[in-house]
């Protein structure tokens, strides 16, 4: 590359060695005069992934270097590249080189906001870069840093920080002087232990300590009130601190630990992720379930778990948990409440009263042993006290109104109102001898997540179940039902519906509204015909399970094929002809594929 003719610049210093200096000619030849009018026009200079072994000379002196040599000054002449009309530097992408010097001269740039020097080969970073009083975002990872210069704390303005990937074994304490910081990530190094004074970081929201060999954290890390998300994953941590403090925190990744117990978790009320997986925690505690009702997600697999608390049950709010590689040998009855469960993982348990096919058939088919569990073993309980109504002590611990199998006709309305005050999600008022649904129910509206009606003499829905807007799962097999609400469709966080063991002739256009329906039972009624057209099943975009066993189907329309959303598609004892039952046999996919098959084609 030409040398620029019309750029002054201050004399470069001296270096020695004719290799070496071959090669920063090359690298000083790729600030050429184009990208040195852009960066003073943008203030923003991108050497990133130049093949770079140093930084050009030029790049530290940006500011200075005047790119027209005219004597003479127009201030009224047009033009951005006037010296007038430059922006100082703000920002320097270095990264993706094989740098492996920083001069000093970087104290030059003091207008500086943000640089980027990750991906590279420094093996230290000078004292100067203390001096950049404005550089707010820093980047330093992949690089082979061991230590930290002490000016380096002086970046008071720093507020995202990435140190990642180095070898550093050691922090200062100075650290905590950086208390602008709401990002750090000082993941994959050496560091043994964390100073004193990192409390001081209280605008810190995102932390990330992950792959060091920190044997403990500082009891002033509960300190860090704004933070939301903490990684402390892969190091060699035997316990933890009590975090109430940390009431903004949204995730907590502790995996790959020495962990043996659980720590108090009071007060982390937006605590929203927990993993623990691969530590040495041998017991979910009654206070765990209090503390972290709000739950989303809990992954605690590849533990020493021996047993799960009965309350485990409080934990309305878990979409997922995973126990996968633990040393259970018994579930509690009350994990089948758990309502809005999406994922659960047994796999690695020594659970002698599940059979396998039951734990590695998915979550459907687990939550539905469970649930079929607690209706068996509350009958068994309530044969000695069926006189008797559960009191608010047992209504609140379990979450549920359990009555199923009393032979009863009624149910009083003070059940319902203590129910209501107990906040229960659960109703089971299955195996009696009900003819309407009670009107008691909507006194636990608010809470009600599941209910099931099963197995009565129920005739008619009535329009008043549309006020239960959080119910999930409802049961109205085995009663003499013909037909439901329209106001029912409008239940939209309704993810199962069983209507199986009744007269339904069709079914009933309200369920196509329930947007988020994933399993529909429908099996054993009168039903004569799959109807796929846009206004009804085709509506059902979530539907994962769909059976229609043992009813009047006369034809399976072949567009049913495109539903590939159906995990389990279930059509034995109908009157059709085609599929045949070899077809049927060969499961979902087969079906599926053969009726795509059989889509006219235009």
């Amino acid at each position: 590359m030409m040398p620029n003719e019309n750029l002054q610049t201050p004399r470069p210093l001296g270096v020695g060695g004719t290799g070496f200096e071959l090669n920063q000619k090359t690298d000083e030849g790729v600030l050429s005069k184009a990208l040195i009018s852009s960066a003073k026009r943008s203030g923003q200079l991108s050497l990133c992934n130049r093949g770079l072994g140093s930084v050009p000379e030029n790049v530290w002196k940006i500011d200075e270097l005047v790119l027209d040599e005219s004597k003479e000054v127009d201030f009224g002449r047009a033009g951005q590249n006037n010296w007038w009309n430059s922006e100082p530097l703000k920002s320097l992408d270095l990264s993706s080189n094989a740098i492996s010097y920083i001069s000093r001269d970087v104290k030059f740039l003091q207008s500086l906001v943000t640089l980027k020097l990750h991906d590279n080969a420094l093996t230290k970073i000078p004292a100067e870069i203390g001096e950049l009083k404005c550089l707010s975002n820093l980047s330093l990872d992949r690089n082979k840093l061991t230590t930290l210069p002490i000016e380096f704390y002086h970046l008071t303005e720093l507020r995202w920080l990435s140190i990642s990937h180095n070898q550093l074994e050691k922090i200062q304490p100075d650290f905590g002087d950086l208390v602008m910081l709401t990002f750090l990530d000082l993941s994959h190094n050496k560091l043994t232990a964390l100073p004193p004074g990192m409390g001081y970081l209280v605008r810190l929201v995102e932390f990330n300590l992950s792959h060091n060999q920190l044997q403990e954290l500082p009891p002033d890390i509960v300190n860090l009130r704004d933070l939301k998300k903490l990684n402390i994953s892969n190091n060699n941590l035997r316990s933890l601190p009590p975090l109430g403090e940390l009431r903004k925190m949204e995730m907590l990744d502790a995996n790959h630990n020495d962990i043996e117990m659980l720590p108090d978790f009071y007060g982390c009320t937006a605590l929203k992720e927990i993993y623990l997986a691969n530590n040495y925690i041998k017991e979910i505690t009654e206070e765990f379930c209090e503390q972290m009702q709000h739950l989303n997600v809990l992954n605690i697999r590849d533990n020493k778990l021996e047993v799960l608390p009965e309350n485990v049950s409080l934990l309305q709010k878990l979409k997922r948990l995973d126990l996968s590689n633990n040393s259970l040998n018994k579930l509690p009855r009350n994990l089948g409440l758990l309502t809005q469960l999406q994922s659960i993982s047994m796999d690695g348990n020594k659970l002698s009263f599940v059979r396998q096919d039951v734990i590695r058939g998915g979550t459907d088919r687990m939550m539905k042993f469970l649930r079929d569990r607690i209706t068996e073993e509350v009958v068994s309980e309530t044969r000695y006290t069926e006189s008797a109504w559960p009191d608010k002590y047992t209504l609140k611990k379990s979450q549920a109104l359990m009555v199923p199998g009393r032979e009863l006709a009624a149910v009083p309305d003070h059940v319902f109102a203590s129910a209501a005050e107990a906040e229960v999600h659960i109703v089971d008022i299955s195996k009696n001898k009900l003819t309407e649904v009670p009107k008691g129910i909507l006194q636990v509206r608010n809470t009600l997540s599941q209910l099931v009606l099963s197995s009565n003499s129920i005739s008619s829905v009535p329009r008043e179940i549309s006020e239960l807007t959080h119910l999930q799962y409802l049961d109205l097999g085995k009663n003499c039902l013909s037909d439901l609400p329209a106001e029912l469709g409008t239940l939209k966080n309704m993810r199962e519906l069983v209507i199986s063991n009744n007269k339904f002739t069709h079914i009933p256009h309200c369920v196509y509204s329930l947007e988020n329906l994933e399993i529909l039972l429908a099996a054993e009624n009168r039903i004569s015909e799959v109807n796929v057209s846009s206004d009804a099943l085709a509506r059902l975009r979530q539907l994962a399970v769909l059976d229609l066993t043992n009813n009047s189907i006369v034809s399976v329309p072949p567009e049913l094929g495109n539903f590939e959303h159906l995990r389990s598609l279930e059509l034995m004892g109908n009157v059709f002809r085609q599929p045949r039952h070899a077809i049927l046999a060969k499961g979902t996919a087969s079906i599926l594929s053969y009726l795509r098959d059989r889509i006219p084609k235009n």
